[in-house]
């Protein structure tokens, strides 16, 4: 699922090079290329970090990410293609963590419960709702 994920946030990416500069309003957010690949590169290591927590049996730490509610001025910047680049290697890299971490889990521990959290299989799967930000941009 995540690396699936990722290949589909980057085929949107590759045409991120053609943007306007102009922030494209979804919902009651706006999004720009690079806070499309900020969103999903947060979002992977917030739940791999859930992750990794609850196999080691240690609690999770809270995220305090702004998430979509803030943009940043970084954000609003040209997505070039050094830009292209660098989300590539980020987000294969995680994509890789998570199919290496989630490989190595047998069923019953991708499917193992902590109270009302997610299992780590639902987390995977929850995952792909990242294409949203990617979607926001779209292919240009």
């Amino acid at each position: 699922m995540v690396t699936t994920l990722v290949e589909q946030v980057l085929d949107r990416a590759a045409t991120w090079t053609a943007w306007d500069g102009v922030p494209r309003p979804i919902d009651d957010r706006i999004y720009t290329p690079h806070k499309a690949i900020r969103r999903v590169a947060d979002h992977l290591v917030d739940h791999l970090a859930e992750i990794e927590a609850r196999v080691a049996g240690v609690p999770t730490i809270p995220d305090h990410w702004h998430a979509s509610a803030s943009t940043t001025p970084a954000d609003l910047a040209p997505f070039t293609a050094e830009d292209l680049d660098e989300a590539r290697s980020r987000l294969t890299r995680l994509a890789q963590i998570y199919a290496v971490r989630l490989g190595a889990l047998g069923p019953a521990q991708l499917d193992r419960r902590d109270r009302d959290a997610w299992t780590p299989r639902e987390i995977a799967f929850h995952l792909e709702d990242s294409l949203y930000y990617a979607d926001a941009i779209g292919f240009l």
